[in-house]
């Protein structure tokens, strides 16, 4: 069989494992797709508009629910389900590339940052990686694709041996241990140090920067003394850090709630590292007039359907 016509037998069996359950579109423009799949379960997935009018950036989910039980995510509020297959996390892509078309857009880059742990899907999610960018069907080279974990550090690893050249995003959101543990259970099992060293491992296998994802919480991990100890964390290491601001979802799995962190605070925050060398800046917020925090959606269609 030709290349190009089974190419696109895999991409019309991918798209037909999935539906739309419902959308959400922000002002922002901004889009959140929940998407079925054969056995009635669900993902998020979502559009996000370039700056550039022709383009957008998508970011898709690997697993339905998640296991890692992070404090302030939306998406451990309902449990770990199943991992996705490569031809699912594929239909995520065709599902965002024809939202992006209608919109006069190409989906030019992907996170793997929505629902799931991706480095505990991996042989999934490398297989879908390559189909994504294989030049007939996805087409997107390695600078591209971004791969974000909590900081799994065999799959850190597992992912610098493959012969995929991705961006690595590491969430790591507090500078100390005993912090990071008390909002990432992960942290219990991978202290900072070992997934600061699985970043060292990557950037010397893949030589790209790594991104490290922290998100400010008032009074949890926006102090000036996590900014200097983050500052020590970070060292001279080729990084960047990408600074979130917090997308309310409520009560946490331990009971309590958080928020965002205040302007003023942020701002000390980022001067603090900048004034040490280190690269860092906010990412910019979107879709906050929808269910725009991973998991959100998600979780408001099952309590609907439970009802």
């Amino acid at each position: 069989m030709p290349l190009g016509l089974r190419n696109r037998l895999d991409e019309l069996l991918a798209e037909s494992q999935v539906v739309l359950a419902s959308k959400q579109v922000s002002e922002d423009g901004t889009t959140k797709l929940l998407l079925r799949f054969e056995d009635g379960r669900t993902v998020e997935s979502v559009l996000m508009p370039d700056f550039r009018a022709d383009r957008a950036a998508g970011c898709l989910s690997s697993q339905v629910g998640c296991a890692m039980g992070c404090d302030f995510c939306a998406t451990t509020k309902t449990g770990f389900e199943r991992n996705l297959t490569s031809g699912e996390i594929v239909a995520q892509f065709l599902a965002l590339r024809r939202e992006a078309a209608l919109l006069g857009r190409r989906l030019q880059t992907i996170v793997f940052m929505g629902m799931g742990e991706p480095l505990l899907n991996l042989e999934a999610l490398i297989a879908a990686v390559r189909r994504i960018a294989d030049n007939t069907l996805g087409g997107l080279g390695a600078r591209q694709i971004t791969v974000s974990t909590v900081g799994i550090v065999p799959g850190i690893d597992a992912l610098s041996l493959s012969e995929l050249n991705v961006n690595l995003a590491v969430s790591l959101h507090a500078a100390d241990d005993s912090t990071r543990s008390r909002l990432l259970p992960a942290g219990r099992r991978f202290p900072i140090a070992e997934v600061m060293s699985a970043v060292d491992r990557y950037q010397a296998r893949r030589s790209r920067p790594v991104t490290i994802q922290y998100c400010l919480l008032a009074g949890v991990n926006d102090s000036d003394d996590q900014a200097r100890r983050l500052v020590k964390v970070v060292g001279s290491r080729r990084v960047h850090v990408n600074l979130l601001r917090y997308n309310s979802t409520g009560l946490g799995l331990r009971g309590e709630s958080y928020e965002v962190a205040s302007d003023e605070a942020s701002e000390r925050f980022m001067r603090t590292l900048r004034s040490q060398g280190v690269v860092a800046h906010f990412r910019r917020s979107r879709g906050p007039d929808i269910d725009a925090a991973c998991g959100q959606l998600r979780e408001r269609e099952i309590a609907r359907e439970g009802t």
